[in-house]
């Protein structure tokens, strides 16, 4: 007679140590597309390219959330100088594809693990969290920054680029281009995309610097109005003159009407800030009176209140 044989039964305290569990190894230095030779600064720059093209909010890749975590792990082990030395240390024995068995109590060494955002393979080597203190925070989008830049009201005008030390809060140190557009005023921002403070593990903010331009020597300016006063002598005044005026355009040539009146303004059409609405230039005449520092002069003016029927507060005086 065939004995039958009945199915094992299992007891789960005949294990005295926990399963292992083995999974995928992860290369973050081929998802980063650079080799392990890569210098610190090289791998900030992988990084920052790959971001930007699988950020969620701008990619139109199927699969970019998924790919934008994979680089930011990726980042925040190799950006890391110890955490890169550890991964180094276990990684040089795998290749990609292969199973990752981490040694006992390697992932509670490190920290408390299942950040939710991270790898198995993540948080099996580092216990999860990363510098940030949590996942949620791993993947939140950089601050923006906002400062101050003065410029020049001929840069203003002309439109320049400049070259700043980058403001306090601002990715990375050193300095930064910045392109000042023609017409641009005071209070309006130039935004520099990516350029604010680094995000944990996501994209960096933006940079906002505010416009303000300085006072310059001869010109004032209102909104996108450029004003000048013009001194005119009072020959010039009375009879009329043409003199040359400058311009931020360049100099150009203004005819003075006879009998002209100090504080007179005469309007240059378009000469002031351009842009779609270019701005005008204003004249501000003003009438200098020579000084009687010599006999010749005395004379003139002497002769001017003897012979001239002109009393400059006549109409003052009916009132009084």
């Amino acid at each position: 007679m065939k004995k039958e044989h009945s199915a094992p039964t299992y007891d789960p305290n005949q294990f005295s140590q926990p399963l292992v569990t083995f999974m995928e190894y992860k290369d973050y230095y081929k998802i980063l597309g650079i080799s392990r030779e890569t210098a610190q600064d090289d791998i900030k720059k992988a990084y920052r390219k790959l971001a930007r093209k699988y950020h969620p909010d701008v990619s139109k890749e199927a699969n970019a959330e998924e790919k934008f975590k994979e680089v930011g792990e990726a980042y925040e082990v190799l950006k890391d100088s110890e955490k890169r030395a550890q991964y180094d240390q276990f990684g040089s024995n795998y290749n990609q594809g292969q199973s990752f068995n981490p040694p006992p109590g390697w992932g509670q060494q490190r920290g408390a693990a299942g950040s939710g955002n991270f790898s198995n393979f993540f948080d099996s080597m580092f216990g999860g969290g990363g510098t940030g203190g949590g996942g949620d925070n791993f993947f939140a989008q950089g601050e923006d920054v906002n400062a101050k830049i003065t410029v020049s009201l001929e840069d203003a005008f002309n439109g320049a680029k400049k070259s700043i030390r980058r403001p306090s809060g601002a990715n990375q140190g050193g300095t930064i281009n910045v392109k000042i557009p023609a017409g641009i005023v005071s209070g309006k921002k130039i935004r520099l995309t990516g350029q604010g403070k680094a995000g944990m593990g996501g994209s960096a903010g933006d940079l906002y610097l505010e416009i303000s331009i300085a006072n310059h020597s001869y010109y004032r300016l209102e909104d996108k109005n450029i004003y000048l006063d013009l001194p005119i002598a009072p020959w010039e005044a009375a009879l009329g003159a043409k003199v040359t005026v400058p311009t931020l355009a360049g100099k150009i040539n203004l005819t003075i009407p006879a009998d002209a009146k100090s504080g007179q303004k005469m309007r240059l059409k378009g000469r002031g800030l351009p842009g779609k609405e270019a701005g005008d230039q204003f004249v501000v005449l003003q009438i200098n009176t020579p000084p009687a520092d010599s006999d010749l002069a005395k004379k003139i003016y002497q002769q001017m209140a003897e012979e001239l029927s002109f009393n400059p507060r006549e109409k003052l005086e009916q009132t009084l």
